[in-house]
Order: C-alpha cells, then sequence, then structure tokens
C-alpha cells in the first residue's frame, strides 16, 4: 500500500533517494550523491532503475561518488559499453592463419533454414564481468540481502512473461543490476528465477512507490535523468521501437515530503558518455540550489567525516577475492572439465557440476575466462561468483550455453587485374574435454586455385596447446591472367603446383605470441617455358621437387587487420630443414637435353618485423625489416631455381606477380610505411622499400644459374594507395613502381589478397 503523506516521528528521519534511468545522462546521479554528502544529508535507502540501478548500486556497495566518477572516466568503462573485448585476453595462436574471408555465418546441420533474430546489438561479456568485479564483495558482505548492503537497495527489471516490473531485493546483486539497465536490442537478457528480464524502464524508470512499499521513508528525494521518449518518427525504427516498448514516467513521489531534483540536460545516445563531466557538474549544481528546499524537510545532519567511516567500515567487511572452485551451468560434462581446466589452470577434483582447484586470484579467473569466451565456442554465457562463509573462499560460476553447428566462411578478392578469387569454408566443431575443429576450403580462380581439408585439437589449460594436421593442394598460374575467372589456350609461363601434408603442434609464449613446430611432406611440380614466345604447339620444362621438410617458428602479432593495418606489430622468426629430390624434365623451349636428377639438402632462415608507431592524430609511421636466408644450391636451371629462392613482396600485388628480381639468393630488407588516416576506416598510405640481394641470379647461355658477387645492389619498390576498410574488407586502389622494368601498375581492389600457406 502507497501512503501519500510521509510520517514524522521523534525517531531519527529517514531518507530515501530514488534514481531514474537515463541511458547515459544517468551519470548525472554522481553529482546528485556527491552533492547530498557534501551538505549533510543522510541517505538512508536508496532504489533506482537501469542507470540509476547502477549508480545506486555502486553506493549501496560502498563506492564513493568520487570512485563512481573513476570508475565512469576509465576506458575500460567504456569497453563494457561498446562490448569489445580486451585483445590481451585473446590468445593469438587461438586465431589460426588468416583467410581471404568477408563473412561468417552458422547454422544448424539439421535445421539449415531456421533462422534467427539476433538478441543483441552489443556484446554484454565484458560489462557482465565487470559487474561481477564490482558488486560480488558487496554481495558477499550482505549474504545477498540487499536490505544488508551499506546502504538498504532497490532495484527494478521489467519480466516480459508477465508484462510487469519484477523488484529485485536479494540473491546476486550484480545480476540484478544488470537486469535492470539491459534495454531490449541493446544488451542480451538474462534470467533470474526463472524469468526473462530486460530493463526495468519499461515499466517503471522511477521506482519512488517501491522505496514506499518497502522502507516506508520520511523523506525521498528523487533524482531525474531520464525524459519520455518524442513521438515516433515514421522513418526511425529505433524511436518506434522506444514507444513501443518503453512505458510514460510520471515521476511521482507518493509522499509529501519529497523534492525531485531535475537537471537540465541535452539529449544524447543512449551510450553516449561523452558528456560525462557535464551531466555530473549538472547533477551537482541543480542539488546543491535545492538544498535550502531539502533542509525544509531533512533537519538530522551527518557530517562528510560520517559517511567515509560507514563506507570504510562496510568495505573492511568484504572477503578478499579468493576463488578455489569453479561451477558450470548448461554444457556437458566434458565441455564443462574443459571450461574449468581453461579459467582455473589444472583442476583437482570435482563434485557433482563443481570443480576444485588451489586458490586463486579474479585477476586469473579472468584471463582464464576471457580465453574461453575467446574461442567463440559458446552460445551465451554469464558469470557470477558466490561467497562460502565457510571456508571464506568464492566459487566462481559460469551460466553457458553451447549450440554446435557449421560455421560458413566467404570472401575472396575482386581485382582490376585477373587475379580474382572466390573463397569458401566450412568449419565444424565438436567440443568435449579438448576441442576439435574440421575445416574445408577452397579458393577458385585463373591466377590461383587452392583446396585444403585440416583438423586441429586443442588442449585446454593454464598452458593450452594444439594439434594440427592439413593436406593443402595449391596451384598459382603466374601468367594466364588475362580474362575473368575462366582459363584460355594461351600457354602460361610459370604454372605452379603445391601438394603436401602439414603436420604441426604448437602453444602459446604470451597472449599475442606463439611457438610451432612441425614437419610438411609433399612435392611441387613447377611447368614453364624458358622463353615469352613459345607456342601452342611446344612443350613446357617440368621440374618436380618431392621434399620432407621439418620447421620451428615463432611469431607475436597485435596488428589489428589481417591486412593494411596501421597500428601493431608483427614479428616472424623461422628455421626450415629442406630434403628433397629434384627431376627436371626438360621441353622444346629448353636447351638442356635429357632427364636430370638431382638431391637438395638445405636450411632456410627467415625473419619479419612490422611494426605502426602513433606520432600524431593522423599520422601513423610503420616500419618493415626482413631477413632471409637460405644455403640452396642452383636447381637445374635458373627459372627452376628462383622459383625456391625467397620472394621479397611487401606490396600485396606483388604476391599475384613472379619477379624474379625480387627472387634472390638471400636478402635484407627495410621498408617505411608513412600513413595518413583520415577516418576510421579510410586510410592514404605511402610506401617505399629496399632490397639488398646477399647475390643476384642470372641466366647465362645455357639457362644456368649465375650468381653474382655479395651484395652487388639495391633494389627499390614505391607505392601510394587508398584504402578503405568496409565491413567485407579492404577496398584499395594503388599505383606501384617496381625498378625490374615492369611498368608503373594502377591495381584496384577489394577483399583479401591472402592464400593458403605454402610448404616453405
Amino acid at each position: 500500500m502507497l501512503f501519500l503523506i510521509c510520517s514524522f516521528s521523534v525517531f531519527p528521519q529517514k531518507v530515501a533517494v530514488v534514481l531514474s534511468g537515463g541511458g547515459a545522462k544517468g551519470v548525472t546521479h554522481i553529482g546528485v550523491l556527491k552533492a547530498l554528502e557534501e551538505s549533510g544529508i543522510p541517505i538512508d535507502y536508496i532504489a533506482g532503475t537501469s542507470m540509476g540501478a547502477i549508480i545506486g548500486g555502486l553506493y549501496a556497495s560502498g563506492y564513493s561518488p568520487d570512485q563512481m566518477l573513476q570508475i565512469i572516466n576509465t576506458d575500460e568503462f567504456t569497453k563494457w559499453i561498446t562490448g569489445k573485448l580486451d585483445p590481451k585476453y585473446t590468445y593469438f595462436f587461438r586465431q589460426g592463419q588468416p583467410d581471404p574471408s568477408w563473412i561468417s555465418f552458422k547454422f544448424k546441420y539439421d535445421s539449415i533454414l531456421q533462422t534467427k533474430l539476433p538478441t543483441n546489438l552489443i556484446s554484454p561479456i565484458r560489462m557482465d564481468f565487470a559487474f561481477l568485479e564490482l558488486f560480488s564483495e558487496a554481495s558477499a558482505v550482505a549474504g545477498q540481502d540487499f536490505n544488508k548492503l551499506m546502504v538498504p537497495f532497490r532495484c527494478v527489471a521489467a519480466d516480459i512473461g508477465n508484462n510487469s516490473q519484477f523488484i529485485l531485493k536479494k540473491g546476486d546483486l550484480g545480476t540484478a543490476i544488470r537486469a535492470s539497465m539491459t534495454f531490449p536490442f541493446y544488451f542480451k537478457p538474462i534470467r533470474i528465477d526463472g524469468r526473462l528480464l530486460f530493463d526495468g524502464g519499461m515499466y517503471n524508470n522511477f521506482p519512488s512507490d517501491v522505496v514506499m512499499e518497502d522502507f516506508f521513508p520520511d523523506i525521498i528525494i528523487g533524482s531525474k535523468a531520464a525524459a519520455n521518449y518524442p513521438p515516433p518518427s515514421d522513418d526511425d525504427a529505433l524511436s518506434q521501437l522506444k514507444s513501443m516498448l518503453m512505458e510514460e514516467t510520471k515521476f511521482n513521489m507518493y509522499c509529501d515530503a519529497s523534492v525531485l531534483i531535475e537537471p537540465q540536460l541535452k539529449t544524447v545516445g543512449l551510450t553516449d558518455f561523452s558528456n560525462t563531466a557535464a551531466f555530473i557538474d549538472s547533477g551537482y549544481v541543480s542539488t546543491m540550489r535545492l538544498i535550502p528546499k531539502i533542509r525544509q524537510f531533512v533537519t538530522d545532519t551527518i557530517t562528510q567525516a560520517a559517511h567515509d567511516s560507514i563506507r570504510r567500515h562496510f568495505n573492511e567487511r568484504k572477503p578478499v577475492l579468493r576463488i578455489n572452485s569453479i561451477e558450470i551451468k548448461g554444457i556437458q560434462q566434458g565441455q564443462a572439465l574443459y571450461v574449468a581446466n581453461a579459467v582455473m589452470g589444472q583442476v583437482k577434483g570435482r563434485k557433482s557440476n563443481t570443480y576444485y582447484a588451489r586458490d586463486v586470484n579474479l585477476d586469473l579467473v579472468k584471463s582464464g575466462y576471457f580465453k574461453v569466451v575467446g574461442e567463440d565456442r559458446l552460445k551465451s554465457v554469464y558469470p557470477t561468483l558466490k561467497y562460502d562463509t565457510i571456508s571464506q573462499r568464492y566459487k566462481f560460476i559460469i551460466d553457458a550455453q553451447y549450440e554446435k553447428g557449421i560455421e560458413a566462411d566467404f570472401g575472396g578478392s575482386l581485382s582490376s587485374s585477373s587475379t580474382n578469387e572466390i573463397f569458401l569454408q566450412l568449419k565444424y566443431s565438436l567440443w568435449r574435454k579438448v576441442a576439435y575443429t574440421a575445416k574445408i576450403n577452397g579458393s577458385f580462380g585463373r591466377f590461383y586455385n587452392s583446396a585444403l581439408a585440416g583438423g586441429r585439437i586443442e588442449l585446454p589449460g593454464r598452458k593450452p596447446k594444439y594439434l594440427e594436421a592439413e593436406y593443402t593442394f595449391n596451384q598459382f598460374n603466374y601468367y594466364r591472367t588475362k580474362s575473368f575467372f575462366f582459363t584460355d589456350a594461351t600457354p602460361s609461363f610459370l604454372y605452379e603446383n603445391n601438394t603436401y601434408f602439414r603436420a604441426d603442434a604448437g602453444f602459446p609464449l604470451t597472449y599475442k605470441g606463439k611457438l610451432e613446430t612441425g614437419f610438411t611432406w609433399g612435392s611441387n611440380r613447377a611447368d614453364y617455358f624458358q622463353t615469352n614466345t613459345a607456342t601452342t604447339e611446344d612443350v613446357e620444362d617440368r621440374t618436380k621437387f618431392s621434399f620432407f621438410s621439418p620447421y620451428i617458428e615463432i611469431e607475436y602479432n597485435t596488428l589489428n587487420r589481417k591486412q593494411y593495418s596501421n597500428q601493431g606489430y608483427r614479428l616472424f622468426s623461422s628455421v626450415q630443414f629442406v630434403n628433397g629430390l629434384e627431376k627436371h624434365t626438360p621441353g622444346t623451349t629448353s636447351v638442356l637435353q635429357g632427364n636430370y636428377t638431382d638431391t637438395h639438402n638445405y636450411f632456410i632462415f627467415k625473419f619479419i618485423y612490422d611494426k605502426y608507431f602513433r606520432a600524431g592524430k593522423m599520422y601513423k609511421p610503420g616500419i618493415n625489416f626482413e631477413v632471409h636466408i637460405n644455403n640452396l644450391k642452383s636447381f637445374r636451371n635458373y627459372t627452376s631455381t628462383t622459383l625456391y629462392m625467397p620472394a621479397y613482396a611487401p606490396v600485396y600485388e606483388m604476391s599475384t606477380m613472379y619477379q624474379s628480381l625480387y627472387r634472390a639468393g638471400g636478402f635484407t630488407a627495410l621498408g617505411m610505411r608513412n600513413i595518413v588516416t583520415v577516418s576510421k576506416n579510410m586510410d592514404f598510405r605511402f610506401e617505399g622499400f629496399l632490397m639488398a640481394p646477399v647475390y643476384e641470379l642470372s641466366s647465362d647461355y645455357n639457362q644456368q644459374v649465375i650468381r653474382s658477387d655479395p651484395f652487388p645492389s639495391l633494389h627499390y619498390i614505391l607505392s601510394g594507395s587508398f584504402v578503405y576498410n568496409t565491413p567485407i574488407g579492404p577496398l584499395s586502389a594503388s599505383v606501384n613502381y617496381y625498378n625490374d622494368g615492369t611498368p608503373v601498375s594502377f591495381y584496384i581492389n577489394i577483399g583479401y589478397i591472402i592464400f593458403n600457406r605454402s610448404a616453405f
């Protein structure tokens, strides 16, 4: 029952503060609370909806207004709102090899035509864990009873199953607040006691009635940061959605002894926190102006020192966040064990769906949790902490769902040359105690065709590992590239087929580094003419190289894009031994006679370093440094020898061209990238590179290799390009100059020029 007139007595006055919703404008409540504390106004109860629930919950949990301001102003808070996972929690080694995919989508193999609309625009994963960090200790002190917080607290969510408000007064505090601020379609709804809950503003955006029913205070002080939405627009779907979902707020106080604080706030987007300082200041100033009116009702005074003492006493009772167990809900036992090992390290034992481990702190749990989430195996996941008063430890609880299915990727590249490519890929993941992934892909075009079938096994733990095997076929046609996707009868200059099996194992060195070791086994066949004047009646030379090649490589990678990065770095280093048998069959354009066989044993060393710097708001310089060394003897002729020499290709167009000048007997190269960032997705790039061959290769009259003296000359590459990063991949237009006699090239491309890995 609501009482219209608040009662007064000889007992101390009880003051309730009610905080409205309002999205980003709700930070104004911080200024209101700060002003009330500085003015000696007691705060005995607090309630809120949506953003008001967050601010009210923080206050009830022992955070001061200044601490709240620090939280709101951090980059971390911005990342909660955007939903982006911190890259430092994503293992680079789990990303696999880059591919030219544009879009990915998942479907069930037994219901391909079944479609579901997404329930959220912003990923709540980071925000959910942040609420766990902010509120779990207070929940532990209160025993999950909101009446036992530093200040008794209430918040309101919308129960859409029953079309009514749902008042939250007990349970996990972070979960309750998360439910109260779940604006439909922005954030994913959550369940409490079987109820699917959304933003409380749908039914009650100013819960003054709740404080009257639950606390019956003497005075209510309200803070209004929300305004009712304007009438819907004919061409604005979001305004229509808000009008349908959000009820009009009356801002009734239900108490004669009441004051409503109404700061004048400009209209901003729901998640636009760019005006935080101004909003907080407005709340503070508006409250200070109303202190004389508030003092007409509130006669009691509590000093700032007393506020701080109450807060300090409450915070000193918070149990240290030591975690020794993990409970996994909603997934199979084998999957739960995988998650437990990944989050906690190696677990020691299990009771029901709870796994026990050594004591760990929240930072280690956070690291492991985001690793699991970053694998993208779980359909949904929600974390909480529950304190056990007997063991004085916390249990980390994950409520998850897993939906197996097939992931399909589509991509490739479309260009102004004839190197167009279509890329298709299917991946299927099976997840138990370990994670299994199988994939097949294919690339189809005139220049490049490829097929790959492979699988990967990932073993969880504090130091996860993987085993991988792939069978790959790559085919490059370096001359016949004049038409669109289809071949013709024109003789090719160089036609290369690479078929091999790869097996490897790897583990992370850091979040952004990995070590991989394995071997490749297969054959490489090249068909080519020794002259560009060959006719359709001529027969190509053929060189076949069958090989076995163990290798070890280390890579660190923080680049922000698959191609055309403008921040981060990549360091790659590898050592590879090659043992192989060369077989050469001369064609009609060869001056050599008779079949030829030779054995080759040689080492390949590679070192690549790319890094981008920030020199200003728009200018981002970068460097490219490469060293390639091998001790390969010459093959039967000049063309086949250059085929197995390292190629320098710092400009993406070069990977679609066979340029013998940039295939040398080892080289050192240094490049400078100058990037002017016009907007978030638009760059102008001006790049220059110098290559110093260890020795150059040339051909004598018998088509044999002639090696120059060491470091005979420098070769350079110049490139200017415009890049716009579209949702499906980069759109680029570039002008490139090479000093190998190739004319200046103008190259337009959309998509990614990325191929399946070669054997070397």
